[in-house]
């Protein structure tokens, strides 16, 4: 059996993750040069004013360096990722209530019985085919940034749909209310396309599947993470953020989480082991591979349930079974299977790690902190991609 599927981290108030003694035990046992680590931590450096980057190979803690702000205790707000915690919660969700998702995926669920009572009538008779897996692949036809996709074309809308803030209160996501960022006008009052043919980056979209487990759980998104999440896996202190946002009156389902940098390596481990930690499935098998790979309710554009992918190898530098989620501020974590690899790049402006947003305070900085480098712009890229790539090249 392999290892990494028998060998689950303690929590950190324990003894934490497994780690190796130096270089060249960490070359022959989890197959990685840390020296060449060096240059994909300098590269992040230049990316954000805070930050950090760890790197979890064949199950061990390989590598973790931090900078400005950035440090293990950190709990900045990490915008979209928190996008796809939601997509899992929802997942769990399915396989607790399969009375409610007869159909899976497929099932219908602008309805009564899976939305509260304000979101009816509905201001658009086409969401009562929204299916769950178009809600959770951003094809459900809701309004979000611009540009759309349908099959790989771009293309543009107007009005766009609600986005940061905005998009996570439940009256601007459901169309129940229209709004304004700054002088731009946002609606989701109608859907730009039929359910299933187009592809909208929406967060409303996400932020409606919240909804939903609200209203079918009776608890909020946080707590149900809480106990389906954060407790099997030990995490520590964590929560949401968009504090300062009073109109934010429940769990942002759209982005938000607030967690330490070791503990976002456990949710992405429990991915690696397609759901399961220390011989429980948390999570459903075959949702963590839906949510994963290519999705038949996303033909438009490389994201399936709330993860980029590569299943179709539009970018070459990078294996097909690789996945990651960005957020707001520069984070971004990242999923190879096939190399046992586990990534978390850190960023975050400073607003994102002060109380006002997510209501934790900062940690003491107990060492004077290294700082961002400045940024080449003529050779930085996609520097979600570019960071991935160059971990990806030190590997042996």
């Amino acid at each position: 059996m392999n290892e990494t599927k028998t060998y689950f981290p303690l929590p950190d108030s324990l003894r934490g993750w497994r780690t190796l003694t130096g270089p060249e035990e960490i070359k022959k046992v989890a197959g990685i040069d840390p020296f060449k680590l060096n240059s994909a931590f300098d590269f992040v450096r230049t990316t954000t004013d805070n930050g950090g980057l760890l790197v979890v190979k064949n199950g061990y803690l390989v590598y973790e360096k931090y900078f400005g702000k950035g440090q293990r205790e950190a709990t900045p707000n990490l915008g979209s990722c928190g996008k796809s915690f939601t997509s899992i919660a929802v997942g769990i969700l399915m396989d607790e209530r399969p009375d409610l998702f007869p159909k899976g995926l497929n099932q219908k669920i602008f309805t009564p019985d899976y939305l509260p009572f304000n979101a009816f009538p509905l201001p658009d008779s086409r969401m009562a085919d929204i299916q769950l897996g178009q809600l959770l692949s951003f094809t459900a036809g809701i309004r979000g940034n611009n540009p759309v996709f349908v099959n790989g074309i771009a293309r543009e809308i107007d009005p766009v749909g609600p986005d940061g803030w905005y998009a996570l209160v439940d009256t601007y996501a459901l169309g129940i209310e229209t709004g304004r960022m700054g002088k731009v006008p946002f609606s989701t009052q109608s859907l730009w396309c039929n359910p299933g043919e187009g592809y909208s980056y929406a967060t409303a979209s996400i932020h409606i599947a919240s909804i939903m487990l609200r209203h079918i759980t009776g608890n909020e998104l946080e707590d149900y993470i809480d106990t389906h999440l954060a407790t099997p896996l030990g995490w520590g202190r964590w929560g949401f953020g968009y504090k300062y946002a009073r109109q934010v009156a429940h769990t942002p389902g759209g982005g938000g989480i607030a967690l330490r940098s070791t503990d976002m390596l456990r949710f992405c481990y429990l991915l690696l082991n397609e759901g399961n930690w220390k011989g429980e499935q948390i999570v459903p098998k075959e949702y963590v591979r839906k949510a994963t790979k290519a999705s038949p309710y996303n033909p438009h554009f490389t994201y399936s349930l709330q993860f980029n992918i590569n299943s179709n190898g539009s970018i070459p530098e990078l294996p097909r079974d690789a996945y990651w989620k960005t957020g707001s501020g520069g984070h971004c974590f990242y999923v190879v299977p096939s190399l046992e690899l586990i990534v978390w790049k850190m960023g975050g402006r400073d607003g994102q790690y002060g109380s006002n947003d997510t209501g934790l305070s900062e940690p003491e900085m107990l060492f004077e902190p290294l700082q961002s480098l400045p940024s080449d712009d003529n050779n930085r890229g996609d520097v979600y991609i570019k960071t991935l790539e160059l971990i990806i090249k030190s590997c042996i």
